[in-house]
């Protein structure tokens, strides 16, 4: 069976796919929000996936760090991987700002969202898209 995403995935907005992971935008400016899926049927949790992906994820997860902070300007980046509503694996790598709604306190399930304007959501992704792609290309070489 090939990799598909959950529904609760699917509707986000896919910017990259990464040696192991899609990327995808979480469709509220409020935070710079990304999620990196392994692309892995059945995987649940970061010990379901074999070593050598676990390594690949600690990677990604590294440049996805990096890009935020260094595209969003934030004060801390937050990192998770819950999968209460959502089974399958995927790891939350948001930008925090000490102004935004949630601040303090954690994003999730806060009252307070709103989505990208269409031009703003086109030029965050494309920002995402380009930073993401420099990181293969270095990779690469």
């Amino acid at each position: 069976m090939p990799f598909q995403l959950h529904p609760n995935l699917a509707s986000k907005t896919y910017i990259i796919d990464l040696p192991l992971c899609s990327v995808l935008l979480e469709d509220n400016h409020y935070y710079p929000w990304i999620f990196l899926v392994p692309r892995r049927e059945k995987i649940g949790k970061i010990m379901d996936l074999n070593p050598q992906d676990q390594l690949q994820l600690m990677k990604e997860l590294d440049w996805a760090q990096k890009i935020l902070w260094n595209t969003f300007d934030p004060i801390q980046i937050n990192v998770a991987a819950i999968g209460n509503k959502t089974p399958q694996l995927h790891v939350h790598v948001i930008a925090r700002h000490s102004g935004d709604p949630a601040w303090p306190g954690t994003v999730w399930d806060h009252p307070t969202s709103a989505p990208y304007a269409p031009h703003e959501k086109e030029r965050t992704v494309q920002q995402l898209l380009l930073d993401f792609t420099s990181y293969i290309t270095n990779e690469l070489k």
